[in-house]
């Protein structure tokens, strides 16, 4: 079956999973001052109503009724199947931010978290997670959980592959840390991509050892 990850900066990414592409928080590049990435997909998730992440006008989707916006609880999008639970913005129980929904998405014997936009390092429902293929966590801070909370998390969690996400890119007007200062503080290997994409065959084909996946992003 196989999993492919094509990641376009900030948490933008689009998953395919069974011939089904699934949009993930797509920006609007110029909002950012980043790249403008259009892109194909099925199906689109969307965590929370940010500017940064609810840009779904650069879909390309088959029809609106495709876009499912912070939808919680178990369902299925072509060939994934979905478990989602709401988990706060900020460490303040949401009040500051409000919510944000986080993903465990299985594609075949793969399975994908994806933690939105979360504030709190410790909040409950974060155990879904647990034990997850490959996880995509925030590192930036200021709107989200900082390089240190990530860490803690992804050493609670155990993920096979780490892809940090919403950090400082260079140009981008976001007030953000750089991905190097997680970089600085995790304890395990990585690996820079020389590209947007992360394939994975099978569970079989992961790294025998904790990886985090540093992806390039693509040319506009």
């Amino acid at each position: 079956m196989g999993f492919k990850l094509e990641w376009y900066g900030h948490s933008y990414m689009v998953l395919e999973c069974s011939n089904t592409r699934i949009a993930v928080d797509p920006h609007d590049g110029g909002s950012l001052n980043l790249p403008e990435y259009r892109v194909n997909a099925d199906y689109a998730l969307i965590s929370h109503n940010h500017f940064d992440h609810n840009a779904v006008e650069m879909l390309n989707l088959p029809s609106k009724d495709r876009i499912a916006r912070w939808r919680k609880g178990e369902y299925t999008l072509g060939g994934a199947r979905i478990t989602a639970v709401e988990l706060p913005h900020d460490p303040m129980g949401g009040s500051l931010r409000g919510k944000t929904v986080a993903y465990r998405i299985e594609c075949g014997d793969i399975t994908f978290s994806y933690l939105g936009d979360i504030g709190d390092p410790e909040p409950e429902g974060l155990d879904l997670f647990e034990a997850s293929d490959v996880l995509a966590i925030p590192v930036g801070g200021t709107y989200t959980i900082n390089a240190y909370q990530a860490w803690s998390i992804v050493e609670k969690l155990k993920p096979r592959i780490v892809l940090p996400v919403h950090y400082w890119i260079e140009k981008s007007t976001l007030p953000l840390d750089p991905l190097d200062l997680f970089l600085n503080v995790a304890k395990i290997g990585r690996t820079r991509v020389e590209s947007n994409k992360i394939e994975l065959e099978s569970r079989e084909s992961l790294p025998s050892k904790p990886t985090i996946a540093v992806l390039k992003l693509p040319r506009a």
